[in-house]
């Protein structure tokens, strides 16, 4: 698919018919680079890229006068939520307790408004008042530069001298909008099918894919490329998910996105200690802001991983600033202190 296609084909269907003919009229450079469309009642429609975001008019040409942008109205937000839930706002309870909706494609809807409470937790929002819709985009090679230090070498137990190459169990470390599943889904590809520059041999990939923003499943097949040895747990919990595969799938790399709750962390420790690599990630800006939270934090202080790979957004979204290993030396850094990789 043509990456502004995505808006047509993919978005449209999705938003109410106002929007979706404003959305179908912004033009073709503009298409190809979106990465957010934010609508709120009463208040501008406005589109995100890489670097900056604009206010658009009802012909859908961008504007930086909020006089002349067109005002996405309650009908125009009800009837997308419609659209996006399939008339089925309810059987979306467990989304719309985590804040966002994954649709078709991977792109994932946030939304704020009401939160209904029970018993001190959120149990579901209601009067919603804002949506943000992410595209999710495949960018393929974008994950090259990470690619080699996932590896590292180690020497043969018995005989010979060839240096035996192996995945390395690793978090990559992101604030939010700098492309850390878009990065992770090429990864993932690459260790599928092999990655050519480094004359690795492609391996078995496990994915559990919890919100369904790395494959974009539909009916449990990848809308995404992910290779010749992947198998993907779709709409899955991360934790039973990484030892179903490990039980049922023997893969060599297990991926997944976002840890976070105890029990991830208990599964990561748990697929390690089978002898699975694990690549996965974490909102931060550091290890240091990681070691500090009470599960992912633990997986930290006990070494688990081997590698630390902190991602920025400048100059641009994916960017490696820093690469640490487990023992807190810095592999690589963009501002020039660089070791080996391995």
């Amino acid at each position: 698919m043509k990456e502004d296609d995505i808006i047509d084909t993919t978005i449209c269907i999705t938003v109410a018919p106002r929007i979706a003919a404003i959305l179908s009229s912004l033009p073709a450079s503009l298409k190809r680079t979106v990465t957010e469309i934010r609508l709120r009642v009463n208040l501008p429609l406005i589109i995100r890229d890489a670097t900056s975001e604009t206010m658009i008019r009802e012909d859908g040409t961008c504007t930086t006068q909020i006089t002349n942008a067109v005002r996405i109205s309650q009908a125009d937000l009800l009837k997308t939520i419609q659209m996006i839930s399939k008339n089925s706002l309810y059987a979306l309870e467990n989304e719309l307790r985590s804040g966002f909706i994954t649709i078709v494609g991977g792109h994932r809807v946030g939304l704020a408004g009401q939160a209904l409470v029970e018993n001190g937790q959120v149990k579901t929002l209601k009067n919603i008042s804002s949506l943000n819709i992410r595209i999710a985009r495949q960018i393929k090679g974008c994950a090259d530069r990470l690619m080699p230090w996932l590896y590292t070498s180690i020497e043969p137990s018995i005989g010979g001298s060839a240096l035996i190459n192996r995945i390395c169990s690793t978090l990559i470390i992101s604030p939010p909008r700098c492309g850390k599943t878009t990065i992770l889904r090429d990864a993932a590809r690459q260790l599928s099918s092999g990655v050519t520059m480094l004359r690795m041999a492609g391996l078995q990939v496990g994915i559990v894919d919890e919100r369904s923003e790395i494959s974009a499943c539909q009916y449990g097949i990848p809308a995404m490329d992910m290779g010749e040895r992947c198998d993907i747990l779709d709409s899955c919990p991360k934790a039973e998910g990484m030892l179903m595969l490990i039980r049922s799938m023997a893969p060599q790399v297990i991926i997944t996105d976002e840890l976070g709750r105890q029990e991830d962390t208990l599964a990561v420790e748990e697929a390690i200690h089978a002898g699975v690599a694990v690549i996965t990630t974490a909102h931060g800006h550091s290890v240091e802001d990681i070691i500090r939270r009470p599960y992912v934090g633990r997986l930290i202080r006990e070494g688990c991983f081997e590698r630390y790979v902190i991602l920025g957004s400048v100059p641009a979204i994916g960017t490696i600033v820093k690469v640490v290993s487990a023992s807190g030396d810095i592999l690589y850094s963009i501002l020039g202190e660089v070791k080996s990789c391995g």
